[in-house]
């Protein structure tokens, strides 16, 4: 069972215990209290485990997001700090959003009020309230084993479905959408006992090859469906079935239904429990085939019918942009990969694209210096002895990020590793602080470290310890990497595929049994398998180098990945966003997790704002959202500048709104965020004016 909850007598309360997340909840009670099994069905919203317990209050010792439902479950007051609100008589819900979702159903008269530092109900008796808890679920609940025969994979990968709290459009929430459970490979199929396939009436039937039978899997995950063996590819239901092949490959047909039913789902949810404005909505419900109500009251099939009747070039430009595209290899130990790429919905497609000997070296006669190690640059660079070459993959525009696995060193994309994935499976829960290491071995680059010293640390919610080194040696440098439990390390110096370097020689990364740091940001030359080898020994993800980089631009991107890293953007967006900005290009890729981050971004998805000069003495204004492992996609996000209305799905972009330079500078006043003007970046500390001229 995920929630456990357990009555307390010091203080009296009850315990509320998840076992998949190891999270734990204490609620304090008027008198103690002895919890006694509740009815699920009794509840709008999907809990896991429920109990009823008799009290005159239940109080929260931190702050949550308090929300009111009624007897439907439908939102009627989200309460702020300082607010309060009067239950009456008949079924009310009070939803709780903090490390466990907790919903109260209560049947009787009283009080909320919304704290600086806790949450009070109270009521104006003791009375049988019900509580309704639901796990986060953001690591798998199990494992299930399978053999490496393509038709046993089938099973495992449509029982990763058993994750979804719901069927209904809701499960577009991210909240609803947990952790599948892995995969491994064995001698015969095994599942939890808590692994159970959603019915969802939904079929899909693919031939019994691996890349097939991968390519189904995000689908076959959102849609609950079961997978089964079939010559042509197929999407039934008891109302339709539709082919999924043609002249379309079949990995481009099911990342196109995957983006059209899910945007779609976006839509339709409005209606639901959490009705609310969306820009999409208000751009295309006129358009559309069905009614948006009556389409979220029919079942699984119907919905997706009415889908159907939708084509997706009608609805692109508005449809999120996708976090992952996966590029998986069809060999049976690729399964293992399936349950990360599908926590995240991304595109599994066929590796394909064309392979290099050696990638060219950059050439820049007017810098100052490059950060390579190496006494003379060599005017290519030949793949290490454990890759097989490098490959420029053949991808499309779809996604955030493409990530490679395999053996090849990607241009263009991700350079993907499961030991990325599953090191994170262990990680801690954050503490207070976050530990930065930066290490500065070349004198002549102590200005980059001097902009980072900067950089971090600059939000007292979510503070930093920053510890820097210069010069240090290679037993240093490998104490500080084994033994320092940092959450990231910023890394300034020469590097060579051999080697980190230090003032005594260099350090081999590949040469420690392990590392114990999260993430790493190598701003040399040539680090990419110093970054590799930090993944494969435990860490998360990180930036490294192919080739050669000019001491200026190096500067230029570090201090610029590092503010964004510190204002909650992921690796992928991090570095999308400084490319734009650097006269760099291909050279920095990353290693590993590309959706990892070293700090959670404040109210909500992170924001990049995009500014156009008017001639009024006004600017257009629009935002770029990203996702992230709190904020997923499915998400809604927006900018909260008071004279518009921008609120859509995440990741995207909004359409660009004509406002005033003094709503302008009043919503930067108080917002931490960058900002694009002239392509250009700019820093907001989020207090006083901005300069934007």
């Amino acid at each position: 069972m995920a929630i456990e909850f357990e009555g307390t007598t010091d203080p009296t309360g009850l315990e509320v215990y998840d076992s998949i997340e190891q999270r734990h909840l204490h609620v304090r009670t008027s008198t103690p209290v002895a919890p006694r099994t509740g009815d699920g069905e009794r509840f709008c919203f999907p809990v896991d485990t429920t109990c009823t317990v008799e009290t005159g209050a239940l109080v929260f010792d931190q702050t949550y997001s308090v929300s009111l439902h009624n007897d439907a479950g439908r939102t009627e007051a989200n309460l702020d700090v300082g607010e309060t609100a009067r239950l009456e008589d008949g079924t009310q819900f009070v939803g709780l959003s903090g490390p466990i979702r907790l919903y109260c159903r209560v049947e009787a008269t009283g009080t909320i009020e919304v704290g600086l530092n806790s949450i009070r109900l109270s009521f104006d008796d003791v009375v049988p309230i019900e509580l309704g808890a639901r796990s986060l679920h953001e690591r798998p609940v199990g494992t299930i084993t399978t053999p490496a025969d393509p038709e046993a994979m089938m099973e495992a990968i449509a029982v990763l479905s058993s994750a979804l709290k719901t069927t209904t459009p809701e499960r577009t929430w991210p909240t609803l959408r947990g952790h599948p459970p892995l995969i491994e490979l064995g001698d015969e199929f095994e599942a939890p006992d808590a692994v159970e396939r959603p019915d969802a009436d939904v079929t899909i039937r693919v031939p019994p090859a691996y890349q097939s039978v991968f390519q189904v899997a995000p689908l076959a995950f959102y849609l609950g469906a079961d997978v089964r063996p079939g010559v042509e590819p197929t999407l039934e239901t008891p109302q339709f079935e539709y082919p999924l092949a043609g002249d379309d490959r079949l990995e481009d047909v099911v990342a196109g239904l995957l983006k059209r039913f899910f945007f779609l789902d976006c839509l339709v949810r409005t209606e639901g429990l959490f009705q609310y404005d969306l820009h999409e909505r208000a751009v295309l419900e006129d358009a559309l085939p069905f009614d948006l109500a009556e389409t979220y009251a029919a079942s699984l099939p119907e919905q997706l019918e009415s889908y159907l009747e939708v084509p997706l070039e009608s609805i692109e430009e508005y449809v999120p942009r996708w976090p992952l595209t996966a590029h998986v290899p069809a060999e049976p130990d690729s399964v293992e990969l399936l349950p990360f790429v599908v926590n995240e919905l991304g595109v599994v497609r066929e590796p394909r694209g064309s392979s290099l000997d050696a990638v060219s070296n950059v050439t820049n006669p007017g810098a100052s210096f490059v950060r390579s190690a190496s006494a003379r640059r060599s005017p290519s660079i030949a793949p290490s002895d454990d890759e097989r070459a490098f490959v420029v993959p053949d991808v499309a525009d779809e996604s955030i990020e493409h990530a490679w696995f395999g053996d090849h060193v990607p241009q263009s994309a991700s350079k993907a590793t499961i030991e990325a994935y599953q090191n994170q499976l262990s990680r801690d829960s954050r503490s207070e602080s976050i530990e930065i290491l930066l290490v500065c071995n070349d004198a002549r680059m102590l200005g980059e470290h001097d902009l980072l010293d900067d950089a971090y640390g600059k939000r007292e919610s979510l503070p930093f310890d920053v510890h820097s080194e210069f010069g240090i040696t290679t037993d240093r440098l490998a104490e500080l990497l084994t033994d320092g439990g940092y959450d990231f390390l910023h890394y300034i110096g020469h590097a060579t595929p051999d080697g980190l370097r230090c003032s005594d020689g260099d350090l081999d990364v590949r040469t420690l049994e392990s590392v114990d740091v999260g993430v790493f940001f190598l701003n040399a030359c040539q680090s990419y398998e110093q970054g590799l080898a930090l993944v494969k020994r435990g860490a998360f993800g990180g930036v490294s180098t192919l080739r050669d980089v000019v001491n200026e631009q190096a500067v230029e991107i570090g201090e610029t990945m590092a503010r964004l890293l510190n204002l909650g953007f992921p690796l992928r967006a991090a570095l999308e966003i400084a490319r734009e900005q650097s006269a760099l290009g291909e050279e920095y890729l990353i290693v590993g997790d590309g959706s990892t981050d070293i700090a959670q971004s404040e109210g909500g998805a992170p924001l990049l704002v995009e500014l156009e000069r008017r001639e009024d003495d006004k600017f257009d204004f629009a935002v770029r959202s990203y996702p992230t492992k709190g904020f997923k996609i499915g998400t809604a996000t927006e900018s909260t500048l008071e004279t518009i209305t921008d609120r859509h799905i995440t990741p995207n972009r909004t359409p660009f709104y004509c406002v005033s330079e003094e709503s302008l500078q009043e919503y930067l006043i108080w917002t931490e965020i960058p900002i694009i003007l002239d392509n250009r970046i700019y820093w907001n500390n989020g207090v006083g004016a901005v300069t934007i001229d």
